[in-house]
């Protein structure tokens, strides 16, 4: 479980940041949005960092197979990555419609992704990983 709660925890603080973006479009503040929307993709992309680099290779090494979750999860922080680079052009542009229709795409994707790595991938590494786990929260924290 400690995989888990600590990768777990992680998706709760990237969709806070990401809500309070939100509601500065909303409210048209695109200064307060940007400022928000910039923690949300700092934080997101070092999540992907730690699963990329820390998590996912001692999977992958633990099952001895790079073609499995992991490599779907992979292919969709790819997905997420552009549209971050959408709705970052679209808050720059103070364009609060392509903003929206970014964000809606982007909380579908990121909500199923999240859903497939706590209920399965985590719970797969949990129990793979157990030998290892607090020494990959660890490395995760510092990376």
């Amino acid at each position: 479980m400690e995989i888990s709660n600590y990768m777990r925890d992680e998706h709760r603080m990237c969709d806070e940041a990401f809500a309070k973006a939100e509601q500065a479009v909303n409210e048209g503040d695109f200064k307060k949005a940007f400022e928000y929307f910039e923690e949300f993709m700092i934080d997101t992309l070092k999540h992907f960092d730690k699963e990329e680099e820390v998590l996912f290779p001692a999977f992958e090494a633990a099952t001895l197979s790079t073609e499995g979750p992991t490599y779907v999860m992979k292919m969709e922080h790819n997905q997420v990555r552009g549209l971050l680079e959408q709705i970052k052009d679209a808050i720059d542009k103070e364009d609060k419609e392509r903003f929206f229709s970014a964000a809606d795409t982007l909380m579908i994707l990121l909500q199923q992704h999240n859903m497939k790595e706590e209920q399965m991938l985590y719970a797969m590494c949990d129990n793979v990983l157990s030998d290892q786990a607090s020494e990959l929260v660890e490395k995760m924290k510092s990376h």
